[in-house]
């Protein structure tokens, strides 16, 4: 059967869903819950994800130095060792078995299987081991996809000659997205969505954002979220989400409803 890539099937949706720091610490029954329902209901989903706090946790123990620059971890060759060891090596592994338990098929993937996240340096002097997504092979994604299973991403790359690098996971699960031609791209943080005077908004555009931020109702962490949402959209992902763990919260849409026919 083949599948056009521009197009899909109306009854399929396709979501790639990404899991960072706290969230990914602390996922409860409702998670898993609501993930099933929406697989049941015949999404095809994807899970990619970082581990900020359990890589602070092995820097800090191995007395490895480590810093944020312009949002982007600086990673140096001892830290992209501990980096990669422990996406792939605990976080990783962590996160499917706790699908798997779930009774949610899933399988642990990483830059390096079959070519599926290529990078290049993004700056070596700037940020050292960091990455830059060059292409994503998208033929093993859909295998696994297609076979019912969940793909399980940890956000290491890996050059031509084999390096480690770290990517920023929000850019990883933005990629994919696009990649894949997901309909939608969840971001799971620890707040359900953008909270305005106290209520959380259900959907909003990116013109009422940047209101919001100006009067200072958007601020600290969820400033880069709501820009690298705005970013997906820009970049022609047409639905973004910023949820909490029961996979509700806030979507994001640009304001027109033109359809672009894919060129």
């Amino acid at each position: 059967m083949t599948t056009c890539k521009s197009m899909h099937h109306t009854a399929r949706k396709r979501m790639v869903i990404k899991l960072g720091g706290s969230t990914l610490e602390g996922l409860n029954k409702a998670f898993f819950e609501n993930f099933k329902k929406l697989q049941d209901s015949g999404v095809e989903l994807i899970i990619t994800h970082g581990g900020g706090p359990a890589i602070n946790r092995e820097l800090a123990a191995q007395g490895v130095e480590s810093h944020a620059l312009n949002g982007i971890r600086v990673t140096s060759e001892l830290a992209i060792e501990i980096v990669q060891s422990t996406l792939i090596g605990k976080v990783n592994p962590a996160l499917v078995h706790q699908l798997t338990t779930a009774g949610i098929m899933a399988v642990g993937l990483n830059g390096f299987d079959n070519h599926l996240i290529v990078a290049n340096l993004l700056d070596k002097d700037v940020y050292g081991f960091v990455g830059e997504v060059q292409s994503v092979n998208t033929t093993l994604l859909e295998v696994l996809i297609n076979a019912g299973i969940v793909p399980v991403v940890a956000c290491v790359g890996a050059d031509e000659d084999g390096q480690a690098l770290n990517i920023n996971g929000d850019t990883v699960a933005s990629e994919i997205a696009l990649a894949v031609n997901a309909d939608s791209l969840l971001l799971v943080t620890d707040v359900a969505g953008i909270r305005i005077e106290d209520e959380y908004q259900t959907e909003v555009t990116p013109s009422l954002i940047a209101q919001w931020i100006e009067q200072g109702h958007i601020y600290g962490g969820m400033i880069p979220k709501v820009q690298g949402a705005i970013d997906c959209l820009d970049a022609g992902i047409p639905s973004v989400q910023i949820v909490g763990d029961h996979l509700l919260g806030t979507t994001i849409k640009t304001s027109s409803s033109k359809s672009l026919s894919s060129l």
